[in-house]
């Protein structure tokens, strides 16, 4: 180890004991300070089973994110809430048993205040206290009025903010929303999430990085400075990335197409080339400078293994700086 490999460690021994917070006990680090503290940021979405099924399989696949050295990984919500007392679970045992900060995501378009208040608390007392903040899809046959407690994220922003008990991250579009694709509506919609509160932005994927480029130059011009991490999906399955773009509005480059085309019979040689594609896009945005990369690993450690193995001495020299 040289002089400057030498500094580093302690440099960053000396910010991840200066920035974890002592809580009846145990310790955490809030998303805000995992992202300020580190020039490149690496991450995983893990989601939980259905209900009649065992959570063994999503606690296999976090022991073996684990080896990637992650600094967070977050944990989806089912629609309308359906997966919360098993976001809280997983979550709790990421933080607690696996030493990994943990981000619970959590959905407010279908909940009472009282229920919220209550997730909240519930985290708290798990020693989680970061929360990525959503309105959430609406669940099939619900009817939105304005009577309920939450019409958008940034009123659930708002009410985690005031408690000031948690670190919170906020979607973002870089192509718009699949409900408004209007992206001066979307970052003047952003724009009010982070007065409400929000510290980090997590983005929704997306295939083409021009696209993620075009969108942080608006939110420069829109004055928003706040961190923003790179939501990335591998590319492994051509009917999967097609539905997803199709449910998300993602646009999905020549360049890809040609590749799911090309391989869609052949589930091996898709894998490789959408492996490439996907460790090609994440070299990119590192190169350009992006503050962190959530893979959404889709419960498949195996493929987020090789696509952080092929970037691993580019996360080293990045973050020895």
């Amino acid at each position: 180890m040289n002089f400057l490999e030498l500094l580093f460690l302690l440099k960053s021994s000396f910010f991840s004991i200066k920035d974890k917070i002592i809580n009846n006990g145990g310790t955490y680090m809030l998303i805000k300070d995992i992202i300020s503290n580190k020039k490149l940021s690496i991450s995983f979405e893990v989601f939980p089973p259905k209900k009649e099924m065992p959570l063994d399989g999503v606690y296999k696949t976090i022991e073996e994110l684990k080896e990637l050295n992650p600094d967070f990984i977050s944990v989806t919500y089912g629609a309308g809430g359906s997966s919360k007392d098993r976001t809280i679970e997983i979550a709790s045992t990421i933080k607690n048993k696996y030493g990994i900060e943990a981000v619970a995501h959590l959905t407010c378009a279908t909940s009472t205040k009282e229920e919220i208040k209550g997730i909240l608390n519930q985290l708290k007392n798990n020693n989680i206290h970061n929360v990525l903040a959503l309105r959430g899809d609406i669940p099939d046959g619900f009817k939105i009025n304005d009577n309920l407690d939450y019409k958008y994220s940034k009123d659930l922003i708002r009410e985690i903010h005031n408690r000031k008990d948690f670190s919170i991250a906020a979607a973002a579009y870089p192509e718009g929303h699949i409900d408004c694709r209007n992206l001066e509506d979307n970052i003047k919609y952003l724009k009010e999430k982070i007065d409400s509160g929000a510290e980090v932005l997590i983005t929704q994927l997306f295939f083409d990085n021009d696209n993620f480029y075009e969108f942080k130059e608006k939110l420069y011009k829109h004055n928003i400075n706040v961190p923003v991490i790179t939501g990335i999906m591998p590319v492994i399955d051509k009917k999967i990335i097609e539905r997803i773009g199709t449910l998300s509005g993602a646009f999905i480059p020549k360049k890809l197409k040609n590749i799911m085309d090309k391989y869609e019979n052949s589930p091996e040689a898709l894998l490789d080339a959408g492996i490439a594609y996907t460790t090609e896009q994440i070299s990119d945005l590192i190169v350009n400078g992006v503050e962190g990369v959530h893979i959404y690993a889709m419960n498949k450690p195996s493929v987020a293994k090789r696509i952080v193995e092929n970037i691993k001495e580019i996360r080293r020299v990045v973050n020895s700086y």
